[in-house]
């Protein structure tokens, strides 16, 4: 199972990161053997009292880090198609592809947070119909090299990507769902399913179970679509294994969110329960997210992969 990372652009929880500290965490992460680095896709965030949080534009600070970095996978989490129209987002897909040697991973929704879409003037009805749209769009240019639809919402009359990127088919396409009807575009479309933020494995088993579904329903076989998650985690590194208990991962948190947690032993264990079931790819968000807690983070990442520490019968189902 690939083990990838989010990183901070966001105000929330500890300060406006500068580009300088999220091009270190990339790197310390790359260094550390993390297979992939994300980002996610917003221009704000608004509470109801009217105070807002920013957060930096994702593709300006992935396209940089497809220069920074040499080996990780770079992807979105996700982008979400109004902000962009759809064929020009398929040529700027094709293009960091290119500047990254083929690392994109192009991850797409439908956003959710309408304050952000209220405050940049972006239509926020009818979500789901234009992005379904978006996605024909993309899937066509990046898969093809061409499109031609005349929707509801978008048009495009003789598109072409010239030139294509370095790979056949373009950048692998993820599509994040929860909701019937994006995990059905998901099964149809997408080369990847994403759903989050989970913290216990077992509160993805009900996801997992419905995507596969969604794949049935659409004659697809479902061990053809990559399935990955996104986990909240903390890592305590000062927890004493031999207190906890048998090791097992603890969550939800007080707070209310589900959060991976634990000492480095009990979120590898917890890791290791995600591949169990048949997770291909696990992004990791910590909060806070700083050089100590991803250092905390590597080390569960490395008991995960040493693989002996946890024998495959030891894996709670």
């Amino acid at each position: 199972m690939k083990i990838g990372l989010v990183l901070p652009l966001a105000e929330y929880p500890s300060g406006q990161p500068s580009y300088a500290e999220i091009r270190a965490l990339a790197l310390q992460a790359e260094g550390a053997g993390f297979d992939s680095v994300w980002v996610f896709d917003h221009l704000l965030f608004r509470a109801a009292d009217g105070t807002s949080e920013g957060i930096w534009e994702s593709w300006t600070v992935l396209s940089a880090l497809a220069e920074a970095t040499d080996r990780v996978e770079l992807g979105t989490l996700v982008l979400c198609t109004a902000f962009r129209n759809p064929a020009v987002l398929a040529k700027m897909a094709v293009t960091l592809d290119e500047v990254s040697g083929g690392r994109l991973i192009l991850g797409l929704g439908c956003g959710w947070h309408e304050p952000e879409f209220d405050a940049f003037g972006v239509p926020f009805d009818h979500r789901v119909e234009r992005f379904e749209e978006a996605l024909r769009i993309v899937s066509s240019l990046l898969r093809t090299g061409r499109a031609d639809m005349t929707g509801r919402h978008y048009r495009v009359g003789g598109g072409e990507l010239r030139p294509l990127g370095p790979r056949a088919g373009g950048p692998p396409l993820l599509v994040g769902a929860h909701r019937p009807r994006m995990t059905a575009l998901a099964a149809r479309y997408a080369d990847l399913w994403n759903s989050c933020w989970f913290g216990s494995p077992e509160g993805a088993c009900d996801a997992l179970a419905r995507i596969r579904e969604a794949c049935g329903r659409e004659g697809r076989d479902p061990a053809s679509l990559g399935l990955t998650l996104g986990v909240n985690v903390a890592v305590d590194a000062a927890a004493d294994a031999a207190v906890d208990g048998e090791n097992e991962p603890r969550g939800p948190a007080p707070a209310g969110t589900d959060v991976l947690t634990g000492s480095p032993e009990a979120v590898a264990r917890g890791l290791r329960r995600y591949e169990s079931l048949g997770v291909a790819h696990l992004i990791l968000n910590l909060n806070p997210h700083d050089s100590a807690a991803q250092r905390s983070l590597a080390t569960a990442v490395r008991l995960y992969r040493a693989g002996a520490r946890f024998p495959a019968a030891e894996v709670k189902q």
